[in-house]
C-alpha cells in the first residue's frame, strides 16, 4: 500500500505527487450525466461559445475528485478510514477539455483521534495546478487516518 499512516504525516509536510490525468470530453460529458448536472457551460457547446469562457468547461466537482484522487497512491490509499470533511474550496481558472492536471498536498494539522485510539486526525490541503502550472483548484481535507500496527512499529 501506498498510503501514509498517520504517523508520518507531520505538520508541514508536502508532497508533490506525480501522477498526472489529462481530462477528456468523454469524462466531462460522463460526470454531468452520472450526476445529473444539466448545466449547460459544461454539455452544450453551442451556449457555452457565447460566454467569457469561448467553450465548455469542465465540471468543478470533477474537478475536485480528480486532484483528491490525484493523492490517493502517495497519502491515503488503505491507510484512511474515512473523509470527515472538505473546506475551503475554490476554482481561481476552469479546466477545459485537453487540460492536464497535477496535485499537490501539505498537512495542515495533525491529531490523535479522541474517540478512537488507532486513529489520528489530519487536515491536508490539496493544489492542483494544470499543465502550465497555473492553479486550477485549491482545497481543504480533514480524514481519518490509521496509525501504524503495533507490530511494524520500531
Amino acid at each position: 500500500m501506498g498510503g501514509k499512516y498517520f504517523e508520518e504525516l507531520p505538520v508541514g509536510a508536502r508532497f508533490k505527487h506525480q501522477l498526472g490525468r489529462t481530462v477528456t470530453e468523454m469524462d466531462n460529458i460522463l460526470f454531468c450525466a452520472l450526476t445529473l448536472n444539466t448545466q449547460p457551460l459544461h454539455i452544450n457547446e453551442d451556449y457555452a461559445a457565447s460566454t467569457e469562457f469561448g467553450t465548455r468547461i469542465v465540471n468543478g466537482l470533477f474537478t475536485l475528485s480528480l486532484v483528491v484522487g490525484l493523492t490517493v497512491r502517495d497519502l491515503t490509499e488503505g491507510t484512511i478510514v474515512a473523509n470527515l470533511g472538505y473546506e475551503r474550496i475554490v476554482h481561481p481558472r476552469p479546466v477545459f477539455h485537453g487540460d492536464t492536471l497535477y496535485a499537490e498536498s501539505e498537512v495542515l494539522e495533525a491529531r490523535e483521534s479522541r474517540s478512537r485510539p488507532d486513529c489520528g486526525v489530519v487536515r491536508l490541503k490539496h493544489i492542483g495546478r494544470n499543465q502550465r502550472g497555473e492553479v486550477v483548484i485549491e482545497l481543504e481535507r480533514t480524514a481519518l487516518f490509521l496509525r501504524r500496527p503495533q507490530e511494524q512499529q520500531a
